[in-house]
């Protein structure tokens, strides 16, 4: 028997052993437009079919509740933490399906009144807020025609977070955060990473899954990235490619493109036996 398939062999009977006794979690994955109502009703049908797969958490994309025709088109929209509708949709449906759900980013009130805080929230299945992550990195970019500047319209996150759950650590970051590893080594040792993002198709076609799969094998944990993907209003292409990544770095499900979700369980067993073998947590001499 050649290396190869042995080596294949291997890899599905770990991957077997992973799925049993698994927690299923989720990735939606949409093009959001300009109107907050159309995309909460796209994301009300993703989550049920997520949860009709059998997902207990299930994330949403960055800007999943607005993607604007002007960049200035969220801070209008902006809501106080803890009230409006985008905060009530997303608690209403972890009670309504009884799962966690992570707001890839809501727009909130910031201290500067032309701008937002890109925040990410996380509800438990009573409809809970049980955490939240204001992004830290805000996105620059410009090559030939393309140009991105968020720091006009929102305002940097200070707090790294990382919080306990029944599916274990969960540590919290959004889209260009995926840029910045230290990010995930000051979140400490985590089983889960949360990355919603709406990557552009310019690098996310790059560097996307080249990031996702670093930041897997390097945390040695699971990633959950649910993306932009298609084509948006505004003129803007998001790169999509939603995708569930395990503490090895292999895929377990993924969505090119368009609306849709990706689903595939998580073993916490699976993440121990792993960090038993290659202990380079243990290892680090660096930055400790």
């Amino acid at each position: 028997m050649s290396s190869r398939l042995r080596s294949t062999r291997a890899q599905k009977k770990e991957a077997d052993q992973a799925d049993a006794g698994a927690i299923r979690i989720a990735a939606v994955q949409m093009a959001s437009g300009p109107r907050v109502g159309a995309n909460l009703r796209e994301a009300a049908r993703l989550i049920e079919m997520a949860a009709g797969q059998g997902a207990r958490l299930v994330a949403l994309p960055e800007y999943f509740g607005i993607m604007g025709l002007k960049d200035t088109d969220k801070v209008a929209v902006r809501e106080e933490y803890g009230s409006g509708p985008i905060q009530e949709f997303l608690a209403a449906t972890a009670r309504k399906h009884g799962i966690w759900i992570v707001g890839g980013s809501v727009p909130l009130v910031a201290s500067a009144k032309d701008k937002v805080l890109n925040t990410s929230l996380v509800y438990d299945d009573k409809g809970k807020c049980v955490a939240r992550y204001d992004k830290i990195h805000l996105f620059g970019f410009e090559m030939g025609k393309e140009k991105y500047s968020e720091e006009r319209t929102i305002e940097h996150g200070q707090n790294v977070v990382a919080f306990d759950t029944p599916f274990g650590r969960i540590g919290l970051s959004i889209c260009y955060d995926l840029r910045f590893p230290e990010l995930y080594r000051a979140m400490g040792e985590v089983d889960l990473i949360l990355i919603p993002s709406a990557f552009t198709e310019t690098t996310g076609k790059a560097h996307w899954e080249t990031l996702i799969r670093a930041r897997a094998i390097e945390n040695l944990a699971y990633v959950l990235a649910p993306a932009q993907g298609g084509y948006h209003v505004n003129g803007r292409e998001t790169h999509g490619d939603s995708m569930i990544v395990d503490p090895w770095g292999v895929v377990l499900d993924r969505l090119p493109r368009g609306s849709g979700v990706v689903v595939a369980g998580m073993n916490r067993t699976h993440i121990q036996r792993l960090r038993q073998s290659l202990p380079a947590l243990q290892h680090r001499t660096l930055g400790r």
